[in-house]
């Protein structure tokens, strides 16, 4: 509840919210540890410590303070130890990559536990409570933790800065993966250190990207390990994954699930180790098909479930105490949610609501499943909360939530209205729409419009408070904010998610446009000021607006990496999809690629465009921003640059961040119709 005094949210105001992420439930279900993170406008910098929350009601209470990017925090087997990653100094030693770090739930400091000069990327803790069982990126070649820290020093150290490949995959987002090099599972005794890489002489890896403990698991007898393993001969990013197992004892690998026509993800085991949830996705010519939870018994027979239910299954994977129940996200109309499925039902069935469920962690103490999530919405940033769960179809009981971080910063900070709106859209389908109300809005009164259009495509705008694209933030200098869930969106099934393929651009204008027409039908809609925004493949969509819509439509246009030129982005790390995407390829059709290019339509550009970019986007390189500034330069229609030297496909650090949302507001305000000034009479 906001006070009286409260003032409109502002860069300053959003930077001083804590945030809060994965939260891991003890074994007994009484205790939350997390990752709290707070910025420092004074020294710009960001820290992260771990915290833990108790279930049962209690002050939170800090569990380690000596590290500033804490994080991946996990419970031992007897719920008395914490692991966690960090970069820290310990005993004289300064991390360069992080490490394994273990900590005593009932107070003293944290333990260096690993000495893996390449870093530790995601971890486990092995049943017995004496081991983990983490993620590296090792020389394949080598044998040896002693040969493996010593290669990683000597290139650390080499004079030449040469990235060499034949990797038909190589970078991601905003780095090179590194370079001859693969990722193992390395079992870590944490008292001694003895490193053993599990994998060592085999060609088996886990995935290269995106790296997390949900690629793998251990049974609960702690005898073997199930993971993901891409078995094709060159790794690709659009490579399906198979599932391996792997006996810790005999170090022998054997196929679990490997169907070419499948992916498979998040192996999960099941309380008596005899079955293994996972996610499978079908693999066809189209890229756009939904996860289904599927379940392998005995290592041996599988079937998915719910094939007709048209939402996509997402991870982590949970099991109930019991065993017969698995937990997992989904998403649904511009919202997330904690679903569970029970094997003996015939339907997935709603347990905790959202908003946004970012990330949420199951425990299952005397046969009742507790239950922890962080999620947000539109009118909050994350909290931590607590259910715990009945054993019949009891809805949610006793939810809690488990702290009050940021109620005094909100307190002081007033937001705006929100509402979910439907409109008639491409192929005559409802299409969803939020609005963001600025604090000082009249109904009665003409307020400018801001279009604000997420990326993707296959994500929405959700409701889900966010930091980069804030609609709060965005609406304080007073514009409605409109988001659109466009054709191509997720959360509302498989077919309006793959219907744009093949023509992207088309039916998203029309429902963006629909979106447009329906607000300036609005009393309180001024037409002089409507404008629109959008970031990544919504950055696509404004340059490919700003080649299709008639230039008096919008004010001016924010263009944050986007798409200009279809056939010079094949240099994105996601080249292998754009087939998919566009059905076709540059060189076997370049007109149906070009058709679907903003480059193609640059004659008709005429609106007004701030582009934003960052040198280290490899998902959306940053010469489609630049060709596209050139391109408005050359034909004298306005424009600004805003490009980072230092940021990836989204602006993440505060001092950057500040100036890109200075630079949104200031060219939107350039761009609004000057005043008129009234003519006074002179008396004579």
């Amino acid at each position: 509840m906001s006070k009286p005094n409260a003032k409109p949210l502002t860069i300053d105001s959003l930077w001083e919210i804590e945030r809060l992420a994965n939260p891991a439930l003890s074994p007994d279900g009484s205790q939350v540890v997390c990752s709290r993170t707070c910025y420092d406008q004074a020294s710009n910098k960001t820290s992260s410590q771990l915290w833990l929350l108790s279930t049962l009601g209690g002050a939170p209470r800090q569990l380690t303070s000596c590290g500033d990017r804490d994080r991946q925090a996990a419970w031992s087997p007897r719920g008395d130890r914490v692991a966690f990653i960090a970069k820290r100094e310990s005993a004289g030693k300064v991390d360069t990559n992080a490490q394994l770090y273990v900590i005593a739930t009932d107070g003293g400091e944290a333990t260096r536990v690993s000495d893996i000069a390449a870093g530790v990327e995601a971890f486990k803790w092995m049943p017995d409570g004496k081991h983990i069982v983490c993620l590296a990126w090792v020389w394949p070649q080598l044998k040896g933790l002693d040969a493996q820290n010593k290669q990683h020093r000597a290139f650390a150290e080499r004079k030449e800065s040469g990235y060499a490949t034949s990797e038909g995959y190589y970078r991601y987002w905003d780095h090179n993966l590194p370079m001859d090099r693969a990722v193992h599972l390395l079992r870590v005794n944490i008292e001694t250190g003895k490193t053993v890489d599990l994998f060592e002489g085999t060609n088996y890896e886990l995935p290269r990207a995106e790296l997390s403990a949900e690629m793998f698991d251990i049974s609960p007898d702690g005898k073997r390990i199930v993971f993901m393993h891409d078995a094709k001969v060159e790794r690709r990013a659009s490579n399906p994954h198979a599932l391996f197992e792997l006996n810790v004892a005999t170090r022998r690998v054997v196929p679990i699930l490997d169907e070419p026509k499948w992916d498979v993800a998040n192996p999960r085991y099941s309380p008596n180790g005899a079955q293994i949830a996972v996610i499978a996705t079908p693999q066809t010519p189209k890229h756009t098909m939904l996860g289904q939870l599927a379940i392998i018994s005995n290592r041996k027979r599988w079937k998915t479930l719910d094939a007709a239910w048209d939402r996509d299954v997402s991870g982590p994977l949970r099991w109930s105490a019991a065993g017969d129940t698995v937990y997992f996200l989904a998403e649904d109309q511009g919202r997330c949610h904690v679903w569970r499925r029970h094997l003996a039902k015939a339907a997935p069935e709603l347990v905790w609501q959202g908003g946004w469920t970012q990330s949420f962690d199951l425990a299952g103490p005397r046969g009742e499943d507790v239950l922890a999530t962080a999620t947000d919405s539109i009118n909050h940033p994350v909290g931590v909360y607590a259910a715990h769960l009945g054993n019949e179809e009891d809805e949610v009981i006793h939810a809690r939530r488990l702290e009050r971080f940021n109620d005094d910063l909100l307190a002081m900070v007033k937001l705006g209205h929100v509402e979910e709106v439907r409109v008639r859209g491409a192929l005559g389908d409802d299409v969803q729409m939020w609005l963001v109300f600025p604090t000082n809005f009249k109904r009665d009164k003409k307020h400018a419009v801001l279009q604000v259009i997420h990326g993707g495509p296959y994500a929405a705008s959700g409701d889900t408070f966010g930091y980069r694209w804030n609609p709060h933030l965005l609406a304080s200098h007073g514009h409605v904010v409109a988001m659109v869930n466009y054709h191509g969106s997720s959360g509302f099934g498989h077919a309006f998610r793959d219907s744009i393929m093949g023509r992207m651009g088309e039916l998203e204008l029309i429902d963006i446009e629909a979106g447009t027409d329906w607000i300036l039908a609005q009393k309180w809609a001024d037409r002089s000021r409507v404008y629109a925004s959008g970031g990544s493949y919504g950055g696509f969509m404004v340059a490919w607006m700003n080649g299709h819509v008639a230039p008096s439509r919008y004010r001016a246009y924010v263009c944050h990496a986007g798409v200009y030129d279809r056939a010079a982005t094949w240099s994105a790390d996601s080249y292998t999809q754009r087939f998919c995407d566009l059905h076709a390829t540059y060189w076997q059709d370049l007109a149906k690629v070009a058709a679907q290019s903003p480059i193609t339509f640059a004659a008709n550009m005429q609106t007004p465009t701030l582009i934003t970019h960052g040198a280290l986007d490899y998902r959306v390189p940053d010469h489609n921003g630049l060709a596209y500034y050139n391109t408005l330069k050359a034909r004298g229609v306005p424009a600004r640059l805003l490009w980072f030297a230092d940021e990836n496909h989204w602006v993440l650090k505060a001092p950057n961040a500040k100036q890109w949302y200075g630079e949104v507001f200031a060219w939107l305000e350039a761009h609004a119709p000057k005043k008129s000034k009234k003519k006074t009479k002179t008396r004579r």
